[in-house]
């Protein structure tokens, strides 16, 4: 058996995976809102919530059970995410201007929960997979400057590394609460965290010509979490 054939006995055998098997969950993430949504309360029934790095589907399933008929869940992710009831999905670059756009034309107004599991293709190079991973949460904060109610939430992922003490406080300047936290479902051997953010202060009024800034775009791209 090769190795690789190792690896996906070792997944299929692994609790997560089975229980997002037996549950009907797209993915072993679904887990991680489950339990960060236990600890921190992020949903309430009738919650709008934007979900970044959305596929295969996970988290909008969670996201969809929380908020309830009378909620609005919207993924966005580069691939294509199977249409599940209740759910609207739009394929393309969060940090591309053109998606930015048909995002805030989707929600049709401000939303209470921003979600986003992106994370960049792996490189092999540590800091330089953990730089690419801060980048994909800060354009997760554009979206907040420009979808997010007064008092909203953000959920976002990002490897550790030595730019999260810059980040947490970016955050800082945005939300009354921002707390690091690695739920039981993360495997231990991932550098993931998740960072929660509660009570966003909507002091920026942010155009969305903005949200280039003139920075050179990243040479990689958002994906969100499989099984």
């Amino acid at each position: 058996m090769s190795l690789h054939d190792r690896w996906v006995q070792e997944r299929k055998h692994e609790h997560y995976y089975k229980m997002a098997k037996k549950l009907n969950y797209r993915s072993r993430a679904s887990f991680k809102l489950v339990q960060i949504n236990e600890k921190f309360g992020i949903f309430r029934e009738g919650d709008s919530v934007v979900d970044l790095g959305a596929s295969p589907g996970g988290w909008l399933q969670v996201a969809k059970e929380c908020v309830g008929e009378n909620g609005k869940v919207v993924g966005v992710d580069l691939r294509y995410i199977r249409p599940m009831d209740g759910v609207t999905t739009i394929i393309g670059d969060i940090t591309e201007d053109s998606t930015m756009r048909k995002l805030l034309e989707t929600v049709g107004g401000k939303v209470d929960v921003v979600l986003s599991d992106m994370a960049p293709n792996i490189g092999g190079h540590y800091s330089t997979d953990h730089a690419r991973s801060v980048d994909l949460c800060m354009y997760a904060v554009a979206v907040c400057d420009r979808t997010l109610k007064k008092g909203g939430k953000m959920v976002v992922k990002v490897f550790m590394g030595d730019m999260m003490d810059s980040l947490v406080k970016e955050l800082e300047s945005r939300f009354v609460s921002v707390k690091t936290h690695s739920p039981a479902a993360s495997r231990d051997t991932s550098s993931e965290m998740y960072i929660i953010s509660k009570g966003f202060l909507a002091s920026r009024n942010v155009k969305l010509k903005e949200i280039a800034e003139e920075r050179e775009k990243p040479e990689f791209v958002p994906k969100g979490g499989n099984i």
